[in-house]
This record gives structure tokens, sequence and C-alpha cells, in this order.
């Protein structure tokens, strides 16, 4: 398709082609609906540095978007125009969505200049917080998406509410219906999406009758009342497919979600009960191969038989004797981070997830520490809960040492603080160099630990 190039608007963008990539600008998270100019100033002032931005519609323009940029102790606010086909800034490239808009101007630094040639850099998203902390709102989810994880995980009246991808500022509500539809010869069950506005009073509707306070007062109106479609359709709202994954800016309320405890009208297990009994009901659906700890020499080595590592990311043990078989074995996985891997040539972090320690592992255990150089250990459980032993104690008393195999740990300071206990531990091996460790052990299953060479 051509887009016609329109007047320069207070901000010039260089022409460049653009071929529609996403990556994580598209998570949206920068986008505020409901502020003014004077307070993304103050936002952005307040809690953003040079290279901050945001988005939000225009106060000025109905439709179109504003994209508010700190430079050093000012704010720039750019105009972007909503021509209803399109996204651009008054000449320039142009988009398909809001999001494209913001990721390539993001990615290509140097491209958006004042009129008098200053750059101005987008470098960091000031993100804004979520409209609920409600379970069944899952943020930025395409359409095509939505209807991956209804139509896979889904019954018929599960339902979800996203953020709308052609109208930045409102929302989606999909629905699983009952009914079914003819699909290159096969019949599948039917998701409708019906669009939640936001209108500048702080009101949402879905385009008529009433207006409601909060997306859950409408949610809860709909599963009252179901929804009628132009074909005569009856939209049940049944069960909420609840998302798991969150906005880190929002864990609090989402922990607080978690913890309610379920009414009469709902099951008797909700929160962080249903999501565990999620993941036990996924295990037969694991896509990687688990075999080296089902071999019958490794069986021993595992707290639990149905928790394993996965072959293609397990820690394999490097110092052992190949004669043994299972050697090499601990259960433990290699966690990397998927954002991490795009971002070139620079260095990722990488995470190790282990089970609590077993008397006949320990020594795998300071093994596996030794060999990857780790500087954090984060104990999440206590030695004990509820009478069951959760993990053997793999340090040594204050001021002793302990010989795990080839690995000596020397327990050096302990500091009882009220809500953690921090261990200072010194590691070493005769022919290798020392490593100072700090454990700091958490009370009600959490822990995190440093060290320091």
């Amino acid at each position: 398709m051509r887009f016609p190039s329109l007047e320069d608007g207070g901000a010039v963008a260089a022409r460049a082609s653009y071929t529609g990539q996403q990556g994580d600008m598209t998570s949206r998270r920068w986008f505020h609906p409901n502020i003014s100019g004077l307070e993304a100033e103050t936002l952005l002032l307040t809690h953003g540095v040079h290279g901050s931005f945001l988005a939000r519609p225009s106060k000025s323009n109905p439709g179109d978007f504003t994209l508010s940029v700190r430079r050093h102790d000012e704010v720039t606010h750019i105009k972007i125009q909503n021509t209803g086909d399109f996204y651009d800034l008054y000449g320039g490239e142009t988009f398909a969505t809001l999001a494209e808009l913001v990721q390539y101007y993001t990615e290509q630094q140097g491209l958006l200049r004042e009129k008098n040639g200053d750059v101005i850099e987008l470098k960091y998203p000031l993100n804004s917080q979520d409209p609920t902390s409600e379970r069944w709102y899952h943020g930025h989810l395409s359409g095509r998406e939505a209807e991956k994880l209804l139509l896979e995980k889904g019954k018929p009246g599960s339902f979800l509410v996203r953020e709308s991808q052609s109208k930045p500022g409102d929302f989606v509500l999909s629905v699983l219906t009952s009914e079914e539809k003819l699909e290159n010869g096969e019949r599948k069950s039917r998701v409708t999406h019906v669009m939640i506005r936001f209108q500048p009073d702080g009101k949402y509707d879905v385009g008529g009758g009433e207006r409601f306070d909060t997306l859950t007062d409408l949610l809860e109106h709909y599963k009252k009342n179901p929804m009628v479609e132009k074909s005569g359709a009856v939209v049940h709202l049944k069960q909420p497919f609840n998302a798991t994954r969150i906005n880190a800016a929002n864990i609090e309320s989402r922990v607080r979600e978690l913890n309610k405890m379920a009414d009469n009208t709902e099951k008797a297990k909700q929160g962080f009960w249903e999501e565990f009994e999620m993941l036990q009901q996924q295990e037969c659906k694991l896509l990687y191969p688990r075999k080296e700890g089902q071999r019958p020499e490794n069986k021993s080595k595992n707290r639990y038989k149905n928790i394993l590592p996965f072959d293609t990311t397990r820690v394999a043990l490097r110092d052992t004797d190949d004669s043994i078989p299972g050697s090499d074995y601990i259960n433990a996985n290699y966690i990397k981070s998927t954002l991490d891997e795009t971002r070139g040539n620079q260095p990722c972090k990488v995470y190790i997830a282990t089970q609590g320690c077993l008397q006949n592992t320990v020594c795998d255990f300071w093994s596996m520490v030794y060999q990857e150089n780790t500087h954090v250990i984060v104990m999440t459980t206590k030695e004990m809960e509820r009478s069951r032993k959760k993990c053997f104690c793999y340090w040594p008393d204050e001021n002793c040492s302990k010989d795990y195999g080839l690995i000596r740990v020397l327990s050096l300071v302990l500091h009882q603080e009220k809500d953690y206990i921090l261990r200072e531990l010194q590691m070493s091996r005769t022919d290798r160099v020392r490593l100072i460790i700090l454990r700091y052990n958490l009370g009600n299953d959490q822990a995190i630990n440093r060290s320091h060479h």
C-alpha cells in the first residue's frame, strides 16, 4: 500500500523503509491512556531520565496521539497523526500501528529530530499501570494470540480482556463461544471479539448501552446479562481465562489478587492454588525430553519423581568419573532470558534452577556452584516446612568448615536480621581460586544469596 506524506508538525522524521518487525516495544507499557500534557511532563520529570518517553491520546486533536519525551530537564511533545489507515509524525515513514511507530524510532536512533536538527532520543519507556489487577486481563495480546489460547486451553464461555491493537486506549473482550464455524473444511469453535471503549470521562462501554466505572464492573454486568451479537448469537461469560504473565510494576497488586479467598459461587481453590494445579496438569504436555532424570542410576538424586530437568538445558557436571553411570547428573536446569538473547553481542544473564539439596546430592550441589562460578544462591524454601524435609542443610555451622567432596566450605559470619538470615561463606579448593559467598535466608520460603570474589 502506498501512503501519502504529510506536512511536518514540529519534528522531522527521516525517511526509511520499515518491515513491521515487532519486539519489546510492542508491549505498549509506555502507553498512558488518560493523562494530560502537564501530567505527562510531571511523570517524566519526576520518574524519568534523559531519553524517557511515553505516548498518550492527544487532547487537542481527538483520535490522534502525542509522544512526550524527556530531554535533560525539559519535555518535548511530538504530534502523532492517526488517519484511520496509518500512523505518522505528520511526515516521514508511515506505520500500521502505534506500537510499530514507537518501536521504529526507538530502534533507529538519530532519525527523529527537531526542525533545527537536534536529535530526539527515545531510550527508556516510562511504563504505565495496568487498568486492573484482575487475572483475566492479558494486556498486550493480539487477536490471533487470544484465539489460540482460548481454543487450545479454554472451554465454551471462557473469556479474557486485552488491549486493542487497532485503537490504543481501548480494550477487547475475547470470548470462546459454544458455536462452531467452518474453516478449511473443518468445523472449529468460534471466538468472538467485542470492542470495549474507554471514554474521555473514564467510563467503559461496548459501543452502546450502560457505561461502567471499571472493566470489572462491565464484565460483572455482562456475566449476569449476556450480550447478543447482530447474528442473534448469545455471548455467555462463564469462566475467566486467567493470565499468568504480568507487568513487573504490578506484581504487588497481582499477589494480592492471587491471595484472595474464593467466594461461594466459585471454585474452592483459586489464585496460587489454581495456578500450581494448572502446572501439574501440564506435566503430561511437556514437549522436551527428561530422560536423564528418569534413568535408574539418577532416580535417587531427585527429590520429587515428577520434577525433572530437561535434557536440552540441564546442568551437566564436568569434573566427574566417566566410568560411573550418571556421575554428571544433577537435578538442575539453565535458565536464559529470551530478552537478553536479542541484545546482540552483549553477554546475557544465565540462571540455574535446582531442587532443594538431598543428603546424597550436597557434594554435587557444591561442585555445580564451583563449576558454574555462581555468585548468587537463592533459597526459596526452609529446611523444614509443615514437618516435611524440604532441603538438606548444605552449609556448615558458624566459624566451622566442612568438606563436600573436593569443595571445602567455611562459614565466616552469620547475621540474624528481622526478616532474613545472612551467612557469609568461603568456598575453596586446593588447586583453585577462592570464592566468597553471601547467603541471605529470608523467612517463609524466601531467600536471596550474594557473593563476592
